[in-house]
């Protein structure tokens, strides 16, 4: 029977001959934020939390609590965010007692897809790799199968839940919405991408989830310096175009700029 090696529940001396093992840590990150009448705000979390649960025992990792606090979330009334420079001071602070604590290798998977959060916590990765020689592969957790599952409430983020939280998917509430405009059905729906009523469900959410989990398993049990480089690298080519556009040095401003031009608000 596989064991699931929880920090929380660890007693020292148990944790101590995992580090000197060499084991990995799971370190899964959500967010607080809008996700249209249909989907909870802790979607993020959720997904991030039940991946890294099911990453930890394939890869012997030691898996860590779930931290909800992210950066630049959905403008909304109902979200919640902490500003950017404390999400990436609590980043490399986290990183840099994993590396105190012995460990070599992290996984930080990442449930929140906004394009400041994601820049962030590449930049932190690349400055543990740096200065510590410790190697984080930090991303969502479709991210090693490709740029173009990583949605917004739509079909990839509702069917990675469908599969793990089914019963807190309500794809019925999208139906009472009525407007034919897209700017304004987005500020109703949060929905980037493809309709999740006609596109999502629990088995496309498996398969991609357990597909995608191999992938994590396999890199996690490979990870090297180069590959991690040539990983973000590519990664943030993907970001160059949403950055000349919209950033000017203020990385909340640049979410509201870019929200209010996908929406059409002044």
């Amino acid at each position: 029977m596989t064991t699931t090696h929880r920090y929380a529940e660890l007693h020292p001396d148990a944790l101590a001959r995992l580090i000197e093992a060499g084991a990995p840590a799971i370190v899964p990150w959500g967010a607080l934020e809008w996700h249209g009448p249909h989907l909870p705000l802790g979607l993020d979390g959720l997904v991030a939390d039940a991946f890294a649960e099911r990453l930890a025992p394939r890869v012997d990792g030691v898996l860590f609590p779930t931290t909800w606090w992210a950066a630049t979330t959905l403008p909304h009334a109902l979200s919640l965010q902490i500003p950017s420079s404390l999400f990436a001071e609590l980043v490399k602070a986290l990183l840099e007692e994993l590396h105190r604590l012995g460990f070599g290798r992290v996984a930080l998977i990442s449930g929140h897809y906004a394009h400041p959060h994601e820049l962030l916590l590449m930049e932190a990765a690349e400055q543990a790799l740096a200065q510590h020689g410790l190697l984080v592969l930090a991303a969502p957790p479709l991210a090693l199968l490709g740029e173009e599952y990583l949605d917004h409430a739509a079909r990839w983020e509702t069917s990675q839940l469908l599969a793990v939280r089914p019963e807190l998917v309500r794809l019925e509430l999208l139906d009472a919405l009525g407007t034919d405009d897209a700017a304004q059905a987005l500020t109703q729906t949060a929905v980037l991408g493809q309709d999740p009523r006609q596109e999502a469900s629990p088995a496309q959410g498996k398969a991609v989830l357990d597909e995608a989990l191999q992938a994590w398993a396999e890199r996690v049990a490979a990870l090297s310096p180069s590959w991690l480089t040539q990983f973000y690298r590519r990664r943030r080519a993907a970001y160059n175009s949403w950055l000349e556009r919209f950033f000017r040095g203020d990385w909340e401003a640049a979410l509201i700029t870019w929200w209010r031009d996908r929406t059409g608000q002044p």
